[in-house]
């Protein structure tokens, strides 16, 4: 029997109950979400559950929601079960005011660099990650650059007027 985004919801739904919510399915690719708290059991169970079967992590990333009070910052995880050729995302939340999460390194040994990544551009600070530090930006920055923080530029500004660098 092929693995099924139907079958991946219910194994999920037995497992951690009401706990897993969100689920939806764009383009096919099935995305839910947990609490933050959880992150390492249900990567784990993706992990390890002989029929699901995640083993690859292709992507982990943040995202800033700064309208979304308690839930500012996300993090999202796209596994791959590679036998069966499917795809999934699994999101956590967690507010700016403490955006401390679980690191998945233990798990995924690419999640070290995409962690480092995370929490330099964001602010994500993986607990238990084993060297997080910035990893493009400089050691003395203390903001991170794609929050969504800062207002965008005044475009009545005369000095980026489109006919001083020959675009008029």
């Amino acid at each position: 029997m092929s693995l099924t985004n139907e079958i991946i919801k219910q194994r999920l739904t037995e497992k951690f109950g009401d706990q897993v919510t969100g689920f939806e399915e764009s383009y096919g690719l099935l995305s839910f979400e947990a609490p933050k708290e959880l992150n390492l059991k249900v990567l784990n169970f993706l992990y390890d559950d002989e029929q699901l079967k995640f083993r690859f992590l292709t992507d982990l990333t943040g995202v800033h929601y700064p309208d979304k009070a308690g839930r500012e910052l996300a993090v999202v995880y796209h596994l791959h079960n590679l036998a069966g050729n499917i795809r999934l995302r699994f999101k956590i939340f967690t507010p700016v005011s403490q955006p401390d999460v679980y690191t998945a390194t233990g798990l995924f040994s690419g999640a070290n660099w995409m962690e480092r990544e995370t929490y330099d551009f964001m602010g994500v600070n993986f607990v238990g990650h084993p060297n997080l530090k910035r990893i493009l930006n400089v050691e003395e920055m203390d903001y991170f650059p794609l929050r969504k923080e800062f207002p965008l530029e005044d475009q009545t500004r005369i000095d980026k007027d489109d006919e001083m660098f020959g675009r008029g």
